[in-house]
């Protein structure tokens, strides 16, 4: 697939959705850190950031209908759904599968990277948005439309490699106004920037923001569906 284009299926399976794995965690990052979640890894990713965790999911996965999706949902019996990727909107099925989430009574959040239209995206999900600084080799891809949508309920995500990313992100804190539209939270690019300086940075600013680490790192390390 090329790295620009939407990932779609046949244009029998027109309702169908690549999955590259569904399985039962613990919610890693977002305001919703802890909560007993099933993940729908959807695959299919037109980014390329350097310090991606997931880039596994970049190709292959297999097809499912909708419902086959939803029934496998079901068998876990949680209420906290997290539909990431990949980028989990270059599937057009993407938004009636996060519709079909809300519709039963989950808590459903998508985990997006900011270069696709979210304005379609069903107003009852948490919209966690990447803002891609210029350390993940992907600024270019920023859809800064995007931000005028936002809801109280979403929240932006910055993930820091160094210093210069760390005052990149306070700039545009301020351009665009962000902590006053939803939870912001900062997060240090894995191996690339210590936790403990970027708390250092964010208290010494008194910058309102969340910092956030990523639990499922830190209890499981890189193994993938954990």
């Amino acid at each position: 697939m090329s790295v620009s284009a939407v990932e779609q299926a046949p244009e029998t399976s027109s309702a169908r959705l690549k999955l590259t794995e569904i399985f039962l965690s613990l919610q890693g990052e977002s305001t919703l850190v802890g909560w007993p979640t099933v993940f729908v890894r959807l695959t299919g990713c037109p980014l390329r950031c350097q310090y991606c965790d997931t880039a596994y999911a970049f190709h292959g996965g297999a097809w499912h209908t909708l419902e086959q999706v939803l029934e496998r949902v079901r068998a876990y019996g949680v209420r906290h759904v997290c539909v990431p990727g990949g980028e989990p909107l270059a599937q057009k099925a993407c938004l009636p599968l996060l519709g079909a989430l809300c519709d039963e009574g989950y808590v459903v959040s998508l985990e997006t990277s900011g270069a696709i239209d979210i304005a379609m995206v069903d107003p009852r999900v948490i919209r966690v948005v990447d803002i891609k600084t210029p350390g993940s080799a992907e600024v270019a891809r920023n859809r800064w439309d995007n931000l005028a949508v936002l809801k109280e309920h979403d929240q932006i995500k910055f993930v820091l490699c160094g210093r210069q990313d760390y005052d990149w992100a306070r700039g545009i804190l301020d351009q665009y106004g962000l902590t006053a539209r939803c939870t912001v939270l900062l997060s240090p690019s894995h191996g690339q920037l210590g936790a403990t300086e970027l708390a250092d940075w964010i208290v010494a600013d008194r910058l309102p923001v969340r910092m956030q680490m990523q639990l499922h790192k830190i209890l499981w390390g890189n193994e993938p569906g954990r």
